[in-house]
């Protein structure tokens, strides 16, 4: 449909940002005549306590008016980036944001530079507590902190710096067209949908579209990424940093042999993978499996039809473990207070996410199908985000609300967790209760299995670079064949479009964030059993970790709330749930 033909209830509360355009431009534009006076405070910056409270005073007024304008512009776009409208007030926004950076890039050097005994204890002081966490995190970040000239540069460029991905994004939502299938037009969430079919000439024809449009874009598609990886490079080199993983790493405080845990786990466990997959070839009654067959349902006699309405009951029972107050908050925000765009339109965004500011709703992206079972799980996964982010702004001060993109996903996989132990522990008849365990073993492949493979496919793909290679096209697709191979292993022939998916992917545009879904998933499950057998402390151990928001680092966060990811057996916990539940399948399906 088009946007225009959305109902208003099934649509997202902007009007809680700003109740018109008028109104989001007339704040732009005061935004805009402020920035100067933040440039000006670097002049007249002292190192004294009252003007360093000064500066941090105005900062923080301006970056939380900021986040709520780019927002609001943000989630325009994203609901219909065909709005000429919408891509100019984006643009705006994503101008305004930068010149923000540049024109504040002066002052972590410059709180860097103040006596760090006089600051730590001028940080003591009461009126310091907003600032404290904020601060402390900024000195950690010396080592890897420009001068104040050369930070400038990197906020110059920063908008510039997006573009391979903006392109990306243009392209792969807007511009490529996968053609049609029995009449509908096959985008990237209705290609989900053809992937569930049990016509299995459907699933081909959704998969030699797909590609074919992919292949005939591959070349700027690797070009693209290319440049994103060389991007992450001149970043890591600029700031001192060994690596791109380091990098990425390092503000989070997270050991990279968190990072090479997690991929020596899963190749420990390729034999529980595999085994998987020869169930499916063995349920779908093949001899070998292809690669449009490896998201088709193993038990697909059970037919899905969840309105959005009976999903949000189903949420609200499956979360009610944690407690009236949260699964009251998030029952509302799924529906009166419109925290959801619920369906797909032209021009929308493909996939789904949560989204908002600090004095807004945690908004929510989806499209939203009541005959995918997937829609159900999508819907509860970005639940776990926004009310992580509803309880953390409720329990923050502004400059140290914001929770890593590692512990996002602990809160939105632990729901799903929740959602599906209900869904199995309430199965009507064993038919059912196998359905729901395949998808359960399926969204694990999905979650952990397979956002494994694509992490490794980044670390490879960036040191390939960084050791003085090439991430050309040929390379790309050999590298990801390899990988596909050993993780799919004997049951499943691919052919030479197969690789072609690591061109398709947005988040490599974003460099390792695809990892901390599975490492979040292995919290989840730790977190999970503890909230399900134990008490209130349990309870209150985890909602303890959803409002810490970034006060706290987040393997020191969640270790309190009992998932110590520092261990190799917390990473393991994913496996071995998951080989739990592929015998409890085995038994039901060949008893």
């Amino acid at each position: 449909m088009r946007r225009s033909e959305q109902k208003t209830e099934d649509t997202w509360d902007l009007e809680s940002l700003y109740e018109s355009h008028e109104d989001w431009q007339k704040d732009y534009d005061e935004l805009s005549a402020l920035v100067p006076r933040l440039e000006a405070f670097r002049v007249s910056f002292a190192q004294t306590d009252d003007k360093i409270y000064e500066t941090l005073c105005a900062v923080e007024d301006f970056a939380r008016r900021l986040e709520k304008n780019e927002t609001y512009a943000f989630l325009k776009l994203e609901s219909d980036g065909l709005d000429a409208e919408n891509q100019r007030c984006a643009a705006l926004a994503s101008s305004l944001g930068a010149r923000f950076q540049e024109a504040v890039s002066w002052l972590d050097p410059a709180l860097m530079g103040t006596d760090e005994e006089k600051l730590r204890l001028w940080l003591s002081q009461e009126r310091f507590a907003p600032y404290r966490v904020y601060v402390n995190k900024v000195l950690r970040m010396k080592e890897h902190t420009l001068s104040a000239a050369e930070e400038r540069i990197m906020a110059l460029n920063s908008e510039a710096a997006s573009a391979v991905s903006d392109a990306f994004n243009d392209l792969n939502d807007i511009d490529l067209d996968f053609g049609q299938i029995n009449g509908d037009r096959l985008t990237h969430a209705g290609y989900s949908f053809f992937m569930h079919s049990s016509d299995e000439q459907v699933r081909r024809q959704a998969y030699s579209q797909l590609y074919e449009e992919y292949y005939q874009h591959r070349h700027v598609l690797s070009r693209l990424y290319a440049g994103s990886i060389n991007q992450d490079i001149f970043e890591a080199k600029a700031r001192g940093y060994s690596s791109c993983l380091d990098a990425a790493l390092f503000e989070d405080n997270i050991p990279s042999s968190v990072y090479s845990n997690l991929i020596d786990t899963v190749h420990e466990n390729f034999d529980v993978l595999h085994r998987y997959y020869r169930l499916r070839a063995e349920l779908l009654r093949k001899d070998r499996l292809n690669h449009w067959d490896v998201y088709v349902p193993m038990v697909s006699d059970q037919k899905v039809n969840i309105p959005y309405t009976e999903a949000v009951d189903l949420i609200s029972r499956a979360v009610s473990v944690l407690g009236d107050e949260y699964t009251a908050v998030l029952r509302r925000g799924l529906t009166q207070d419109r925290w959801v765009d619920r369906y797909e339109n032209e021009g929308k965004r493909s996939g789904a996410f949560s989204a908002g500011s600090f004095s807004g709703k945690p908004f929510i992206l989806t499209s939203y199908r009541q005959d995918l079972l997937d829609s159900v799980f999508t819907l509860i996964h970005e639940g776990g985000h926004s009310m992580h982010s509803y309880y953390s702004a409720k329990n923050n001060p502004f400059l140290s609300y914001n929770y890593t993109i590692f512990e996002a996903e602990v809160a939105s996989t632990f729901n799903e967790e929740l959602l599906s132990r209900y869904m199995i522990r309430n199965a009507g008849d064993e038919n059912m209760k196998a359905f729901l365990i395949a998808k359960r073993l399926d969204d694990i492949v999905a979650t952990f299995f397979r956002q494994t493979m694509f992490a490794e496919f980044e670390l490879l793909a960036h040191q390939e670079v960084e050791k003085g290679g090439a991430a050309t096209l040929d390379w790309l697709l050999k590298c990801y064949r390899n990988l596909l191979d050993q993780y799919f292993g004997p049951s499943v022939s691919l052919d030479d479009r197969s690789a072609l998916e690591c061109l398709r992917i947005p988040h490599f545009y974003r460099a390792f964030y695809v990892w901390k879904y599975a490492t979040g998933l292995s919290a989840a499950f730790t977190l999970a059993d503890r909230v399900l057998c134990g008490g209130e402390r349990e309870r209150n151990d985890y909602l303890a970790f959803l409002s810490s928001g970034g006060s706290q680092y987040p393997l020191d966060s969640l270790a309190k709330a009992g998932a110590d990811l520092r261990k190799k057996e917390s990473i393991e916990a994913a496996v071995k749930a998951f080989s739990g539940l592929l015998d409890q399948l085995e038994a039901i399906t060949r008893g």
